[in-house]
């Protein structure tokens, strides 16, 4: 959709502006443009070349966690409307670090990305049992689970949670990242390796379409 509005909000996301995000976002609810599209078509789209930027090195860690921090407030003016329309679902995905780790900074820019790409999200937050991940996604028919972890230690866990996820829900797609992870280790687990969260959500989009 070529729409002035819709730029805009690309724009301001890319220039890392929460003030005019959450106006432009606003006046593009007024006009009225559907909450899918916003997000669709304006911030997806920053949200892509933030990720573009951050892979080319013009952008560092702060900018993507600021570009995540926006999303997360302008998906707050959005939600309302979101709840109350039909959106198209990119899939479920159940979120969360493992257990043992209390990091949320890469968990919480993924998430962010991953509603922009339409995904419906549910965060488990931090210090997460494996149970609780296979409990989750049971409950919400979860299409892929996503691991955090960034500490050495808490790599048994991670281990023990693509284990007992393998055993009981067979079909989910498992995705794992962290500062801790790498491919060799997420091939050995059993899971798809993300290197941060701007390939987590493409890596999750792929996944979707397999």
């Amino acid at each position: 959709m070529n729409n002035p509005i819709l730029k805009s909000i690309t724009d301001s996301l890319v220039e890392l502006d929460l003030d005019a995000s959450k106006k432009k976002v606003q006046e593009a609810l007024e006009a009225p443009i559907p909450p899918q599209d916003i997000i669709k078509d304006g911030l997806a789209k920053g949200m892509q070349i933030v990720g573009n930027k951050f892979e080319s090195g013009e952008y560092f860690l702060a900018e993507l966690i600021t570009a995540g921090a926006i999303m997360e407030e302008v998906m707050i003016i959005l939600e309302p409307h979101l709840k109350a329309g039909t959106v198209t679902s990119g899939g479920r995905a159940v979120v969360g670090t493992v257990q043992g780790d209390l990091h949320d900074v890469g968990k919480n820019i993924l998430i962010s990305m991953l509603r922009s790409a339409a995904f419906k999200v549910t965060d488990l937050g931090v210090d997460v049992p494996p149970e609780r991940f296979v409990e989750k996604a049971k409950e919400v028919k979860a299409d892929i689970v996503c691991l955090s972890a960034l500490l050495s230690v808490v790599v048994p866990k991670l281990e023990d949670t693509v284990d007992i996820l393998r055993k009981s829900l067979p079909n989910v797609k498992i995705l794992v990242g962290g500062r801790c992870v790498d491919e060799k280790l997420a091939e050995k687990v059993g899971a798809t390796f993300a290197k941060d969260a701007w390939s987590g959500v493409r890596t999750a989009v792929t996944l979707m379409k397999q």
